[in-house]
């Protein structure tokens, strides 16, 4: 393979800007080989996140022409070396300098979803009993990385910036893990419209196209949501018989 030209953003929470670097690349290699490459014969100074190197960690998440990607498992081979190659930081959180990014807003979030809260045992020796089906069901979510690409590029936080009022669609994969937990007993229905904004998403199913877990966000786990919710608060049957309960104890009283 010939050289190539990156054009890296550089800067920090004041601003900054791209600045062009060219370096050899080789077969095989992958984006985070080339930045690497930079910033040991050109950048020293560059900031970058890496830990595993091997799809698995989640940490060298970053755009890489205008597409949320982990640059350990975006290979050069795919991309047009005859431009420049552009990489810059997530834009859906501060910046912090060059490639690294503040990211400490998602496990705030983490914090506020209720945890699981098991049913009481369904058998006499004190076990569960659960369909098979039920615990597959769930085992799609588990994949999680937490890399957040797809919290970059959910444009409810990355245009619109609702992060007070929207958890993204990672954290509504967490939620849908957990209320589709064939032994979890907790109730969350009332929060994702309150307070954690599922209203906000418009199912464009983008997050799904940028996991590199290939979880299905947006069909198995928003839209069922989704669902559960608009039944909880808008079918117009539960709507009357709770306005029939609510006329029963007016007229109760003496």
């Amino acid at each position: 393979m010939p050289g190539a030209t990156f054009r890296i953003w550089r800067g920090d929470a004041a601003g900054g800007a791209f600045a062009d670097y060219s370096t050899e690349v080789t077969e095989g290699m992958v984006v985070l080989d080339a930045v690497l490459r930079i910033q040991a014969a050109q950048a020293g100074d560059l900031a970058v996140r890496w830990n595993c190197k091997a799809g698995r960690c989640g940490s060298c998440s970053a755009e890489v022409n205008g597409r949320p990607r982990l640059m350990c498992m975006t290979r050069l081979s795919e991309l047009p070396l005859e431009q420049p190659v552009t990489v810059e930081p997530m834009r859906a959180f501060p910046r912090i300098k060059d490639l690294a990014c503040d990211v400490g807003w998602n496990y705030e979030v983490k914090k506020r979803i209720r945890p699981f809260k098991p049913r009481p045992p369904d058998a006499p020796d004190g076990t569960w009993r659960m369909a098979q089906a039920d615990v597959e069901r769930v085992q799609e979510f588990r994949k999680c990385i937490e890399c957040f690409l797809c919290q970059d590029v959910c444009h409810v936080l990355r245009e619109h910036a609702k992060h007070q009022e929207f958890i993204g669609p990672r954290y509504f994969v967490q939620v849908a893990a957990l209320e589709m937990h064939p032994l979890d007993a907790e109730d969350r229905l009332a929060e994702l419209g309150q307070t954690q904004g599922i209203g906000f998403c418009n199912i464009t199913k983008c997050c799904t196209r940028v996991c590199p877990e290939n979880i299905t966000i947006t069909d198995n786990a928003i839209i069922p949501l989704k669902e559960r919710w608009i039944d909880r608060h808008y079918d117009p049957i539960r709507r009357f018989l709770g306005w029939l309960r609510l006329k029963g104890g007016a007229g109760s009283g003496p």
